[in-house]
């Protein structure tokens, strides 16, 4: 069964931290690589970061240098550390394989992220 499940999304105020959890079925998670996109209010979906299965990690610009992807492989699971957030960050953030499309694949319901004071 196809399944995702993210978690730790919150309220915080700007230069804070938040870590994302994804718990991933088998059948996903056996794909190489596994990624977190946002989408705030109004915009597309986007890519944030990526990780391969041996630890190779990719970041988006606007995030590069305060976030941290990691995974699990014997949890099936996916993380991401967030440091400095600020407003802009903001955004439903989703867990899926590299490459997902917003239409057409398999989404969880994601986890709201807020940066406000």
């Amino acid at each position: 069964q196809v399944q995702l499940v993210e978690s730790g999304g919150d309220l915080v105020q700007p230069g804070g931290s938040l870590r994302l959890s994804c718990a991933a079925s088998g059948s996903i998670f056996s794909v190489n690589v596994m990624g977190w996109y946002r989408q705030a209010p109004g915009k597309e979906r986007a890519l944030v970061a990526y990780i391969t299965r041996g630890g190779y990690t990719y970041y988006a610009d606007s995030v590069k240098g305060r976030f941290t992807i990691s995974r699990d492989n014997a949890k099936n699971t996916v993380y991401l550390q967030m440091n400095s957030l600020k407003s802009e960050d903001t955004a439903v953030y989703y867990c899926n394989k590299y490459g997902s499309k917003t239409d057409g694949d398999y989404w969880g319901q994601g986890t709201q992220v807020t940066v406000s004071s």
